[in-house]
């Protein structure tokens, strides 16, 4: 049975309303990203406790904390953003995380990002090593224009780290789309190392925008039909809809296009024949 969760500041930036609208999907876990408008990385401590009580007292986990770490040029100085990949860690450990995102840099300015392979490559397995022993799964997320956009580069990290058993890929189809790859072939190349679904999905009809689980290009019923039929996928699968906005950095849906987001999503897992939690 998978598990949903999602990016809950997409619903809000704030903890009652983020905790509100999941509790009326039944969702009982969420994807840290930010609260209060900070992100997750520069909450002080209080602020962590205060949130991880507000959490327990609903009764709804963290599935994973969504780090930004390597989503930076490849050029920034190492150092500082494997100290913050260190405190996601910490973070991971406080809030109950299984899961801890990464990225995997943007190229520098005026250059391109397989140029800077062999760093890309070695700064992740610096990552990687740095989270062993640690109680958490690092998922490194297919997007756009860093090194792991394609689903070849995706696996050739991967399989550079150590394989699933160190690393697994967070399988993010509307990714995929927006940078036209063909999601189902992406699938073929990654659904044997994937360990975390983001659920976007979208279409470049008349024009690029993110649309509900099921309504885009991002082959959405197929691919969980083959990761939970098949495969005997049991993981989590977390909203990150952008239905509201879609920036770099951070995208927004709000508190009604959240639950449609979420209600696509369970309308696919009942038409596959999949339970969820």
């Amino acid at each position: 049975m998978v598990k949903i969760t999602g990016l809950a500041d997409e619903i809000s930036a704030e903890p009652g309303e983020q905790i509100a609208v999941l509790r009326s999907e039944g969702l009982r876990f969420l994807e840290f990203r930010g609260v209060w408008n900070e992100n997750v990385l520069a909450l002080a401590t209080g602020k962590l406790k205060e949130f991880r009580r507000r959490l327990d007292d609903a009764g709804i986990g963290v599935s994973a904390i969504a780090s930004p770490v390597g989503k930076v040029k490849i050029d920034t100085p190492f150092g500082p953003e494997l100290d913050r990949f260190k405190r996601s860690l910490d973070v991971a450990e406080r809030m109950g995380a299984a899961y801890v995102r990464v990225f995997s840099y943007y190229p520098p300015e005026g250059g391109r990002i397989e140029e800077h392979r062999a760093e890309v490559l070695e700064r992740m397995r610096q990552k990687v090593e740095a989270a062993q022993g640690r109680p958490v799964t690092i998922f490194c997320e297919n997007e756009s224009d860093l090194y792991g956009m394609s689903p070849e580069h995706c696996r050739e990290i991967i399989d550079y780290c150590g394989g699933r058993e160190r690393l697994v890929q967070c399988f993010d189809p509307g990714n995929f789309v927006h940078r036209h790859f063909d999601p189902w072939q992406a699938w073929q190349v990654l659904g044997d190392v994937t360990g975390y679904f983001h659920i976007k999905d979208g279409s470049h009809r008349p024009q690029w925008h993110c649309t509900p689980a099921g309504e885009g290009e991002g082959r959405l019923r197929e691919i969980l039909a083959d990761a939970i039929q098949n495969r005997k996928y049991d993981g989590f699968l977390s909203l990150e809809p952008h239905l509201s906005f879609a920036g770099k950095n951070q995208g927004f849906s709000g508190p009604e296009l959240f639950r449609q987001a979420s209600r696509a999503l369970k309308k696919i897992l009942e038409e596959i024949g999949a339970g969820w939690e």
